[in-house]
């Protein structure tokens, strides 16, 4: 079986479980706040950004920071679950199909739920924009090409955080304590952006981003910078470990 035909198989799995309404319901919740306060951005002038960018960058600092790892990790312990319930995973692995295919393929599953998560926070955004521009009676609507750059950071980011949550929800049977630990990572995060070694944690990675990106939007505030260097060489390693870990420990527990 072939990498595509399972992966294809693995999608077919989800299409009636609850990950994608969590995802929607996430997103929605996010940016309610926004519509309702969205006065708020005409104040930022001590800042020195504008009322339009404020509030795109304060909606996805709050996805980067929360709702989008907890919605990951979430996700990616139902995910696990669709073959542990009924032991689908025990009807798996007696297939002629090699562990790691079927790791990766569910891996992939999970990358793609994240990007169309990021997707429908793209549409709230400018849903939400098209809302508080007639209400506010100026534009909100930031031009495609920007938030298009701005979305893919968050999404190229953010896969080695998704590497570590899938290696807890593989390596960790009990699902409350794997979603447990999950969350209890992510809250360190608006801690560590402010070290020298926010690198070497992968949960802030995406946060950090909009973060540094915020510092560029807004001409008084000073906010740290992305040095690729080493981010990009120490985010390459954590996502090959954890995805390793990953590959060797899937259905380990199922096959004793």
């Amino acid at each position: 079986m072939n990498f595509l035909l399972l992966t294809s198989i693995e999608f077919k799995k989800i299409r009636h479980s609850k990950i994608l309404l969590i995802l929607a319901a996430a997103t929605i919740i996010l940016w309610l706040p926004s519509i309702f306060n969205a006065s708020i951005n005409f104040n930022m002038q001590a800042e020195g950004i504008s009322p339009e960018n404020n509030f795109f960058i304060q909606g996805f600092m709050g996805m980067s920071w929360f709702m989008f790892p907890a919605s990951m990790v979430v996700g990616t312990v139902l995910l696990s679950q669709t073959e542990r319930t009924n032991n689908g995973i025990l009807k798996m692995l007696v297939l002629p199909v090699s562990t790691m295919k079927l790791c990766l393929a569910k891996f992939t599953v999970l990358l793609t739920l994240a990007a169309t998560q990021i997707l429908m926070m793209t549409g709230m955004y400018y849903t939400s924009a098209i809302i508080c521009s007639k209400t506010q009676d100026y534009n909100f609507i930031l031009p495609a090409l920007f938030v298009l750059k701005e979305i893919s950071l968050l999404f190229l980011s953010a896969i080695p955080m998704i590497t570590f949550f899938w290696m807890l929800s593989v390596c960790i049977q009990t699902p409350g304590f794997s979603i447990i630990t999950g969350l209890v990572s992510i809250v360190p995060s608006v801690l560590v952006i402010n070290t020298k070694a926010w690198f070497a944690y992968p949960m802030s990675y995406q946060f950090y981003v909009i973060t540094s990106e915020y510092g560029k939007l807004a001409a008084n505030l000073d906010t740290n910078q992305i040095k690729l260097i080493p981010w990009i060489p120490v985010a390459i390693v954590i996502t090959i470990i954890c995805l390793s870990i990953s590959c060797l420990c899937f259905g380990h527990a199922e096959r004793k």
